[in-house]
């Protein structure tokens, strides 16, 4: 009997370190960074920091291309217009690209728009004119009137292009400054502002769509240095996306409309992401982009076939 109860103690404690589960998919060389869910056609949509490329991942973990640019060099983030039409895309030449070139490399930056029947580019905006040096278009968030907003790590700004196509700085707030990647995640609330996560900082800082000159630093106890994707899951959470060793993921409350927040629950060191970027919601779950990124900064690897979304499950932190 002693033997049977210490057996399945230990079957237990193996169980609960299993990960969590994954979609995995086949997609040599792409490094994907960027995931979205689209809803009517019951996929995931998946960028390239490598290739540049956009796939399309099903649940039961089949890749097809989708779009493919010889002159794109990488996309990252990208999201399905509220349309449910079209799928915009920030392609840049930020670090890991296979193609990138003198005449790119932290230079380009460009909103590539999809039509998702045909599979065709329907637009092509340059964004990079707007502000001089550097650029890594990162990550968007669309407004209720189908603006799109548009960060960019390396100038510390977000853009605004409206439904129209036409692009402007919309905010160079002091908060987005940062040492290296400046802006990444960012999310839009259905009462008029933004929520942007600081990757270099680990600050969530806050600005008013009507008025971007009003930005704040939400006030939390806890910095998110490495911060990636942020999802808005209702008016009083988001999901933040943590990399950089961290590889966690948490999902952060408010009862002040966002001027201050908490730390309500985390994933679980055991699941082992592997530098997650951003995430994606699919019906009730939270899908995880595993990009594999420690592997190019390391350099002696091969590069990967396989990649993988993982499924978000989390424990609420202890107070």
């Amino acid at each position: 009997m002693k033997k049977l109860i210490i057996s399945l103690l230990f079957i237990q404690i193996i169980w609960a370190q299993q990960p969590t589960k994954r979609i995995e998919f086949e997609a040599p060389e792409s490094y994907p960074e960027g995931v979205a869910f689209d809803k009517a056609a019951n996929v995931f949509y998946v960028s390239s920091a490598r290739l540049g490329t956009i796939g399309k991942v099903t649940k039961e973990g089949k890749y097809t291309e989708l779009y493919r640019d010889k002159s794109l060099k990488s996309t990252y983030g990208l999201k399905v217009h509220p349309d449910g039409k079209k799928l915009y895309i920030c392609a840049g030449d930020a670090n890991y690209s296979k193609f990138s070139t003198p005449d790119t490399k932290k230079k380009m930056a460009r909103l590539i728009i999809i039509d998702l029947k045909s599979g065709k580019k329907t637009s092509d905006i340059d964004l990079s004119g707007l502000v001089p040096g550097e650029h890594f278009p990162n990550d968007l968030a669309f407004d209720s009137n189908g603006n799109a907003y548009i960060t960019d790590s390396y100038a510390d700004v977000i853009y605004k292009v409206d439904t129209s196509g036409n692009a402007v700085v919309f905010s160079k707030s002091e908060l987005l400054k940062s040492a290296g990647v400046g802006p990444n995640g960012i999310v839009f609330h259905p009462q008029g502002f933004l929520l942007v996560a600081n990757n270099g900082t680990g600050a969530l800082v806050k600005i008013e769509v009507a008025n971007p000159e009003k930005a704040s630093k939400v006030k939390i106890e806890q910095f998110f240095p490495s911060a990636d994707g942020l999802l808005l899951n209702d008016n009083s959470t988001i999901t933040l996306v943590q990399n950089g060793g961290a590889n966690k993921i948490f999902k952060i409350k408010t009862a002040d409309g966002w001027v201050s927040a908490q730390v309500a629950e985390s994933t679980s060191v055991e699941d082992r992401f592997a530098f997650p970027s951003t995430a994606a919601i699919a019906g009730d779950e939270i899908w995880v982009m595993n990009a594999n990124f420690s592997e190019l900064t390391e350099g002696n690897n091969v590069p990967s076939k396989k990649f993988s979304l993982q499924q978000a499950v989390f424990t609420p932190i202890k107070k």
